[in-house]
């Protein structure tokens, strides 16, 4: 991780990271630097689905920011992130453009990546989306600066091919996100996830006995770190059906469903595959 402020982020506690930034506001030495704080203020409150103070926030950093090209950059991408996440995609890929010049320019590359990466959730169109994730690739392969960002853009990748039906594609860029993911072992569950897209893609391919040794390490990964997931006992489960394995698959399927249906209330309303997972348990 080489985004100084990127460590004080805890994506699952809001309350405590914005305590975390807060303190960070009262510790910087110079205006530019409260103007990079303010920002990731300003993401909290997006996050929270709160745009408005959002972008109060992002206009108090632009009033301290002066000349400096980081916090610039930073202005950028946060309110490109408030535009996509209150529904205005179009207004938002300009400013992670701006955002990847400036920072680019500024030899801030992991900065750079994300604004590549968010530009490339922002693009209109699968030509974009494919350019832009393969420009932030190209970046995190060959800087160690911006090598964090390696295994969530193989990931984004791989899934845009998956959905194209461009299952070759797809499983090369997600065996590309393991290697990078498996470079951090203390991410244990990113390594689950990355294994998990592996799974699902070998058994589409009709490759479900290469997909089994997968499944059931992350599996077992998951919960040897008080992580149980249903997304991966669902896929096991499949790749046991695949396999005719009918009693390990009806094991995997009623471990999935309670904790689908704890992760997502509204897990239910998929009719296909909540009607899938309860078939696989023998339960009308």
């Amino acid at each position: 991780m080489t985004d100084r402020l990127r460590p004080l982020w805890d994506f699952d506690d809001l309350d405590a990271t914005e305590k975390q930034f807060r303190s960070q506001l009262a510790l910087e030495a110079s205006d530019e630097g409260r103007a990079e704080v303010l920002t990731q203020l300003a993401r909290v409150e997006g996050l929270r689905g709160r745009f408005e103070e959002g972008e109060r926030l992002i206009e108090e950093a632009e009033a301290v920011a002066g000349a400096s090209e980081v916090a610039r950059a930073r202005i950028d991408l946060e309110r490109g992130r408030l535009r996509r996440s209150s529904g205005n995609v179009e207004a938002a890929l300009p400013l992670f453009e701006s955002a990847f010049a400036t920072s680019f320019g500024a030899g801030e590359l992991f900065i750079a990546v994300d604004a590549a990466h968010m530009a490339a959730l922002a693009a209109p169109d699968r030509d974009g989306f494919v350019a832009w994730t393969q420009r932030g690739i190209d970046i995190a392969e060959t800087q160690e600066t911006a090598a964090y960002w390696l295994g969530p853009l193989l990931n984004n990748l791989g899934w845009g091919y998956y959905e194209a039906g461009e299952l070759e594609p797809a499983l090369d860029a997600f065996e590309r996100a393991l290697r990078a993911r498996e470079r951090e072992p203390e991410n244990p569950a990113a390594i689950e996830l990355a294994r998990y897209a592996i799974g699902k893609t070998l058994r589409a391919l009709g490759r479900p006995e290469d997909a089994v040794p997968l499944l059931e390490g992350a599996v077992a990964s998951a919960q040897s770190g008080g992580r149980p997931d249903g997304w991966l006992h669902e896929e096991l489960a499949e790749e046991y059906d695949a396999l005719g394995r009918e009693t390990d698959a009806r094991e995997h399927a009623r471990l999935a469903l309670p904790l689908l249906l704890e992760a997502d209330p509204g897990f239910d309303a998929d009719e296909e595959r909540a009607g899938r997972l309860r078939a696989l348990t023998g339960s009308p």
